[in-house]
């Protein structure tokens, strides 16, 4: 099949266009439904990377550190994310840690693993191995990354809490936090441009060798 990299079809309506040429920060919408075509994406695949960075060790600090530190009666008990989803195993609610798990730990790494990966110079350049699988991959898991939901969570949590007994945030519960933006600003690009900038690139190499 011969490939068009200079034509663009809209995702919602299938209408066919030629591919335009966008200034910095310009965007093109569908004619016929208004939807989103493309846009410059300028420097911001470049910005991606250092943010996806920044995001994997946030998360490993998630995940690595307590959560919370209560104190009640001289007592203290703290746990992690990972103890959390053991602790509700034990106490028979194993399909509700098995959705913790999926959706604050599986499907939040899978993303910006992958993002990672494809984000990486060389990757860039040429296509890497399992380039259309993994792209369908992290666009398949961005709805079920849920780490804000898990936040708010916590938050009521503490709230509630703290009216019984005295509540340290631990270094994940900060950690979570961070995550929780740059996750935000990470996962509101379009993996498509990626797509698109590595078609692009290709058929530019391809004229440079013609």
């Amino acid at each position: 099949m011969h490939k068009r990299p200079d034509l663009i079809v809209c995702e919602q309506c299938d209408a066919v266009y030629q591919r335009p040429r966008l200034g910095r920060r310009e965007v093109a919408h569908c004619l016929r439904c208004d939807a989103e075509l493309d846009r410059d994406t300028g420097k911001r695949l470049e910005q991606l990377l250092p943010l996806t960075i920044g995001a994997l060790i946030l998360f490993v600090l998630a995940n690595a550190f307590p959560i919370v530190t209560i104190e009640l009666q001289g007592l203290s008990a703290d746990t992690t994310l990972i103890g959390a989803v053991i602790a509700l195993t034990r106490d028979g609610m194993s399909e509700v840690a098995l959705l913790v798990l999926a959706t604050t730990l599986l499907f939040p790494l899978i993303q910006l693993a992958v993002l990672f990966y494809l984000l990486l110079p060389s990757s860039r350049q040429a296509r890497p191995p399992g380039f259309v699988l993994l792209l369908r991959m992290m666009q398949a898991a961005r709805p079920w990354g849920m780490i804000e939901v898990f936040m708010l969570g916590i938050l009521v949590a503490l709230i509630k809490l703290s009216n019984m007994a005295e509540v340290i945030p631990g270094p994940a519960l900060w950690s979570f936090g961070g995550l929780t933006v740059l996750l935000t600003v990470v996962v509101s690009f379009n993996p498509r441009y990626i797509w698109h900038i590595c078609e692009q690139r290709r058929a530019d190499a391809g004229e440079t060798g013609a």
